[in-house]
């Protein structure tokens, strides 16, 4: 083994930075335009093989912009990020009751009593959380889930 440390980054690392770079910009950007807003240190086709991936994932759109792609996020910050990895992690699976029912019985009683409240059935109510029923992206109506199925921010909830 070699006492060399790895000059490899954390898994996710690069996407996050990316990430970060388009959330900023909060305008569409060219693989050039990010790996500029990035200080330049990686490379162009580097910067092009991330977005595409985050493409491919669903959480960057692109549009053609001359000979490049334009990218924009799908997800507006981070807590976006992580709900549309947890409803992409709900979605793997066809008992998608039991899967809810093991997450809920493993949070916390804060988190607990928060869902309580983002959902409307705990002493708050509904909207009590930021984003709830603001138009907050994310937070009104899950696709795919079922009619009359209540969601933060659905009409009628």
């Amino acid at each position: 083994m070699s006492d060399v440390p790895s000059a490899r980054r954390p898994a996710g690392e690069l996407e996050a930075e990316v990430l970060a770079a388009l959330w900023s910009a909060r305008q569409p950007m060219t693989p050039q335009d990010v790996q500029s807003a990035l200080g330049g240190d990686l490379a162009r086709t580097t910067i092009a093989t991330i977005l595409a991936r985050l493409h491919d994932k669903g959480t960057v759109e692109r549009t053609r912009a001359g000979r490049a792609y334009a990218y924009i996020p799908t997800v507006q910050d981070t807590a976006g990020l992580a709900a549309r990895r947890m409803h992409t992690e709900l979605g793997r699976e066809a008992d998608r009751s039991t899967v809810l029912a093991r997450f809920v019985s493993d949070l916390s009683a804060e988190d607990e009593q928060l869902l309580r409240d983002l959902l409307g059935d705990g002493a708050p109510g509904l909207g009590s959380a930021p984003g709830i029923g603001d138009g907050t992206p994310g937070l009104d109506p899950l696709p795919g889930t079922a009619p009359g199925h209540r969601t933060p921010g659905a009409a009628g909830s």
